[in-house]
């Protein structure tokens, strides 16, 4: 009787243990679990992997798992790296979109700043343009206005004296070269005058007469030949007027006949090469 006993306590134990392990691990993997369905992943926005359950005492502590038990064991590991990689490849799309459009939108700013430094360079330009025509301009004005000043004043740039044999009226050759000089330096020019004045010897009347047909006989040689406006040549018989000596102290007569033609400039082809020339600055290319 005593043996019986004996045997049927060591296979008690042994039938109970397993329902206990089983009871310990349900109860200390519920715990756990609970806890955890509280809380998330942060990467996946799922809730974390639970722990591997427990199949009853064998499964537990048998060395050799089998084939099915790894494979529910590691299924979810996978799906969760799967998951993991489409959401690191899905944040790297992103990261390079965004940084494509960081990188156009650096693009657009560089652009649009040159285009304003081009457009401060332009304008800069066309200040500069201005106030070059402005001083033009204030140049012109003040050479316009010493031109007006001066518009009645004339200078003496050439003269030519004709020598007459006494009674005669006739040009010489030598005569007609000298005017022919003279009068090829007025051609296309203007603001001048021609002043012939004719002297000749003798007394009163006579010389007068004598002087003016000298004077005549030149400014029909000017008007005939070289086509000088008659009213730019103004003509005076001097008879035998005294002329002022050498040192301005003393006078005399002219002997013999002779005619002095003076060419007489003002301003005005000054100012008119200054408003071509300035018309030439403004029309070429900057």
């Amino acid at each position: 009787m005593n043996n019986r006993i004996l045997i049927a306590l060591p296979l008690a134990a042994v039938l109970a243990l397993p329902a206990l392990a089983q009871t310990s691990s349900s109860q200390s993997g519920s715990q756990p679990a609970a806890s955890q369905t509280q809380s998330t992943d942060t990467a996946t926005g799922k809730a974390p992997l639970a722990p591997p359950s427990r199949e009853g005492f064998w499964g537990r502590v048998n060395p050799f798992a089998r084939k099915n038990y790894v494979k529910r064991q590691t299924d979810p590991i996978r799906d969760r790296v799967n998951e993991l990689d489409d959401l690191t490849a899905t944040n790297g799309k992103s990261i390079k979109d965004t940084d494509s459009r960081a990188q156009a939108g650096i693009k657009l700013a560089s652009d649009k700043a040159n285009e304003a430094d081009q457009h401060a360079i332009d304008a800069g330009n066309k200040a500069t343009m201005a106030q070059q025509t402005a001083e033009q301009a204030s140049t012109r004005i003040q050479t316009v206005e010493t031109v007006v000043g001066n518009i009645d004043q004339y200078k003496a740039s050439n003269q030519t004296e004709i020598r007459f044999r006494p009674g005669q009226s006739m040009l010489s050759k030598n005569a007609k070269d000298a005017l022919d000089e003279m009068a090829n330096t007025v051609k296309g020019q203007r603001g001048y005058i021609i002043e012939v004045q004719g002297f000749s010897s003798g007394k009163g009347q006579v010389a007068i007469g004598n002087s003016q047909k000298m004077a005549e006989s030149v400014v029909r040689y000017l008007v005939l030949n070289h086509e000088i406006p008659v009213y730019r040549i103004y003509l005076v018989g001097m008879g035998n007027a005294p002329i002022a000596g050498e040192d301005d102290a003393k006078t005399k007569h002219t002997s013999g006949g002779r005619v002095e033609i003076s060419l007489l400039k003002n301003d005005l082809e000054q100012l008119a090469s200054t408003g071509s020339t300035s018309m030439d600055q403004q029309q070429q290319p900057k």
